[in-house]
């Protein structure tokens, strides 16, 4: 019995070890762009470290139960979670360039639609409101940026 039971403990080390080398092989491939997306919303080096670091922790604790879900998709969608919920969302004025003046939603709305270019429709219940709503956000945003 201890032979067996000494078996399955190697097969959970090596799926434990694959499992771990098929994330790192992810996050960096995706990191840097999943860090310039945290950049892009927060303005703020050391803020976009952490959200991305959690966001990647999410991905990693359901590595397992993605069942062919998309990573990127799935860690973005948990990068975008996390800013909506940070509080940020009706501030303006987080960090420094050309994203600086605008609020909070209407940056998580530039970055999905311009930088990641997700469809308006994705972007919409990304963010829990109208398609029309999505479009007015990124038309005020674009005009903000180039005033």
């Amino acid at each position: 019995m201890r032979a067996s039971s000494g078996g399955a403990r190697e097969r959970q080390d090596a799926r434990e070890r694959r499992r771990a080398r098929e994330f790192e092989a992810f996050a960096g491939g995706a990191g840097g762009r999943l860090l310039r997306t945290a950049l892009l919303l927060t303005g703020d080096r050391e803020a976009a470290e952490r959200l991305l670091t959690r966001a990647l922790a999410h991905t990693y604790a359901a590595w397992d139960g993605l069942g062919g879900e998309d990573p990127y998709e799935r860690t973005r969608q948990e990068l975008v979670a996390r800013y909506a919920r940070s509080g940020r969302c009706h501030r303006r004025g987080d960090g420094d360039g050309p994203l600086a003046r605008l609020t909070s939603r209407e940056r998580l709305v530039v970055v999905l639609r311009l930088y990641e270019g997700v469809a308006e429709e994705q972007t919409a219940a990304a963010l829990g409101v109208s398609v029309e709503r999505v479009r007015a956000l990124c038309a005020r945003a674009v005009l903000t940026v180039a005033a």
